[in-house]
């Protein structure tokens, strides 16, 4: 795991760290290791709720407790559920701003507590201020790359979850 996090942190933009991540997960599914059909159900709420899926619900959802679906799901998916939802909800909010939305409108509507909330975590995951975010080609919203995304996004409609199963 720690290779990962010397790749992710080494990959000179958003769109590389994705296709790593990406390859990962590919080569996990490939190889046949087992998931848990209540971990996909968790990663599908996640993505369906664009990270804003409680923790709580989802365990309670799959009748699990928390512990169980912290475990299982961090020994599966790589991440604990709650960085995992917060890296959906991040996702969203960023893509949110490249199309042009006040960081205002993508707190409240993507669910950070506030502004600055949003504005914390812009910096904490590109070292980057919302508006340079927003100005960064690298991360523009692109209808081919994010088909099934970005025209949702744009209308603030969730798209449809894919399965991992």
């Amino acid at each position: 795991m720690s290779r990962l996090r010397e790749q992710l942190g080494a990959a000179p933009s958003w769109e590389d760290r994705f296709t790593l991540t990406d390859a990962l997960l590919t080569r996990r599914y490939e190889t046949g290791l087992p998931v848990d059909p209540e971990v996909i159900r968790a990663w599908d709420r996640i993505v369906v709720s664009r990270g804003r899926a409680r923790v709580e619900d989802l365990a309670a959802e799959i009748g699990w407790s928390r512990r169980r679906l912290w475990s299982r799901f961090r020994s599966q998916i790589g991440l604990p559920p709650k960085r995992a939802a917060s890296l959906v909800r991040f996702r969203h909010a960023a893509h949110r701003l490249t199309a042009g939305d006040s960081a205002a409108r993508v707190a409240a509507d993507c669910g950070y507590a506030d502004q600055s909330h949003l504005h914390r975590e812009v910096v904490a995951c590109t070292a980057m201020t919302p508006a340079a975010l927003a100005g960064d080609p690298g991360l523009a919203v692109d209808d081919i790359a994010w088909a099934d995304t970005a025209s949702a996004e744009q209308t603030n409609t969730p798209p449809e979850a894919e399965s991992w199963a």
